[in-house]
């Protein structure tokens, strides 16, 4: 093969590169083709390759119609590449979908919470002492409408340590009693709060042992109400009530003298309105008159004093009634609810120490607070048991009375029964 440097015309003879010999000025020519499969040097016009022959060894690639191919066409070499913007000068990604990404999380958000709830619900369920069994309970009046729960403060000290008794104002008595005993209705016409005078005089009917399985005729015996919960425990103490008021229990509940503190110190303390100053040395109460926070242990000696009222016991009731009520309602209300930092602790306070029957579940317990928390804001109402007057020790319950509230409360209406004389 001829040399271009060899044999061919030079760069002055063809006439560009370095101008022109001539008088005239030089026109425009023809660059020579330069085939892409040629080597890296070779500079000399081809004829093009005949069809299907591949590029020479050593070529340079086809290059993409982007390149330099384009060049006249005022696209940039190059511009097409990743990262660069796209032919025209445009950025062409597409832009952020903002309200599917607020879905989404959104989205994501309520199936966490959903899924927290269902695991937080059966922790908490697991963990009810389901203790009580109403089964036992024999010769039952008839349900009616409505739901009515047995409440029970009971001055059990289980748990608590010399210091805890001392603290609380407990003292160390074996065993437990009952220290207060209350029903509460939930019904369409709202709920109604009822205590019961632990020296309520009560006959003890025919029962069968909680322990024993033993069946216990009737003999007329006549005693405080209390003492049916000292005999045989809860089971007994349904019975009773359930006997002298003709009124079904559906759900039974029972807490203790540390399970009540805790709790209330758990939600961080019970604001109340005390009316009037008092002082009760056996239970530890010294309060000054006004709006206050309860912590635990003052809030045990609220609802425990008796002596420092001339009513006794029947003041000490309404006290009970009145301090639950707060209690339910800051429990089951949204700060508590919704913050995960008072909701757990206080679960976990109160679950430990609560005894329930064993067809309650927490969706009824929840059902009570909320049914409590109505007390509070004044949609029910809260009273004693009508009474007739006292006589040897014992609270006498107005008959009379007692018939026509119980029909109320089974027939779910508005009750209009008083417990004023």
């Amino acid at each position: 093969m001829n040399e271009w440097h060899g044999n061919g015309p030079s760069r002055d003879q063809r006439g560009y590169g370095r101008g022109s010999d001539g008088a005239q000025p030089e026109g425009a020519r023809a660059m020579p083709q330069v085939r892409r499969d040629a080597g890296p040097g070779y500079g000399r016009a081809e004829p093009p390759l005949p069809p299907g022959a591949g590029p020479r060894r050593g070529s340079v690639p086809p290059q993409q119609s982007q390149g330099y191919d384009d060049y006249n066409t005022g696209q940039v070499y190059g511009g097409g590449g990743p990262g660069g913007p796209q032919r025209g000068g445009y950025d062409t990604r597409p832009r952020p979908n903002w309200g599917r990404r607020i879905k989404w999380t959104v989205l994501t958000v309520v199936v966490v919470f959903a899924v927290a709830s269902v695991a937080t619900y059966f922790w908490a369920d697991g963990k009810l002492r389901r203790e009580v069994d109403l089964s036992k309970v024999i010769d039952r009046p008839e349900a009616g409408d409505g739901t009515n729960y047995l409440i029970v403060g009971s001055d059990s000290r289980e748990g608590m340590t010399a210091d805890d008794k001392k603290k609380l104002h407990t003292g160390s008595a074996e065993g437990k009693r009952t220290d207060s005993m209350m029903i509460l209705h939930d019904g369409s016409n709202g709920p109604t709060l009822i205590s019961l005078p632990r020296d309520s005089g009560v006959e003890i009917p025919s029962f069968v042992g909680s322990e024993s399985g033993k069946k216990y005729p009737a003999t007329g015996r006549r005693t405080k109400l209390n003492a049916a919960y000292a005999e045989d425990g809860a089971e007994l103490l349904v019975r009773t009530v359930e006997y002298n008021t003709k009124l079904h229990i559906d759900h039974y509940v029972e807490i203790g003298f540390a399970g009540f503190a805790n709790i209330v110190d758990a939600i961080g303390g019970v604001e109340l309105d005390i009316p009037k100053a008092f002082k009760d040395k056996d239970s530890g109460s010294d309060f000054q008159a006004g709006k206050q926070t309860l912590n635990g242990s003052q809030a045990l000696a609220f609802v425990r004093a008796r002596h420092a009222f001339a009513q006794s016991d029947l003041a000490r009731t309404k006290n009970q009634q009145k301090f639950l009520a707060a209690l339910a309602s800051q429990a089951a209300s949204p700060g508590t609810l919704l913050n995960p930092f008072q909701l757990y602790p206080t679960l976990g306070a109160g679950l430990d120490t609560v005894i329930v029957d064993k067809d309650m579940g927490l969706w009824s317990l929840g059902n009570m607070f909320f049914a409590m928390k109505g007390v509070n804001s004044g949609e029910g109402t809260s009273m004693n048991m009508p009474m007739s007057g006292i006589r040897d020790g014992f609270v006498m319950w107005d008959t009379a009375k007692l018939h026509q509230l119980v029909q109320q409360l089974n027939n779910d209406e508005k009750v209009t029964v008083t417990d004023s004389n």
